[in-house]
């Protein structure tokens, strides 16, 4: 099995429409793969074409448990005074990725538009995503280098 950091580079998003009905919406993105979550920063101000160029690091393996290799991108409007607004989402499988990168050490997908799909199943928009995996260097013997484990106290 393969253990290592797989990296989500979240670029922009373009046309995603507007939901707010005074001023520009502020979205934001949940990034999901195998029950972790993390969430980039609100694009304040920015309206249907957001930019982020943040950079998110997951822990993956291969083969895993489950075969539900794929980044879920929920992107939402960030509202202060009532509930966030589903936008859209984008679903990026990446169980081709993790298999190079297991067998090469490091596996990359430049970053590509992925159409965002709405909750009626209609498209609103795109939003351009990267990604790459790295294993983690292990021993033979499976000890990994350096750290405490190595260490004589």
């Amino acid at each position: 099995m393969a253990v290592g950091i797989m990296e989500v580079l979240l670029v922009n998003a373009k046309d995603l429409g507007d939901s707010d009905f005074f001023g520009d919406m502020d979205p934001y993105v949940l990034i999901q793969y195998k029950g972790q979550e993390l969430k980039s920063s609100v694009a304040r101000g920015r309206g249907g074409n957001p930019v982020w160029n943040e950079k998110f690091s997951f822990r993956a393996e291969y083969p895993g448990s489950g075969d539900n290799y794929k980044i879920i991108l929920k992107i939402l409007d960030k509202d202060t005074f009532s509930s966030d607004d589903f936008i859209g989402q984008a679903t990026i499988y990446v169980e081709d990725l993790l298999v190079l990168g297991a067998e090469n050490g490091t596996a990359e997908m430049h970053p590509v538009k992925y159409r965002v799909i709405r909750q009626d199943n209609t498209y609103r928009g795109e939003i351009q995503v990267g990604v790459t995996f790295t294993r983690k260097v292990e021993e033979e013997n499976g000890h990994e280098f350096g750290g405490w484990k190595e260490s004589n106290f």
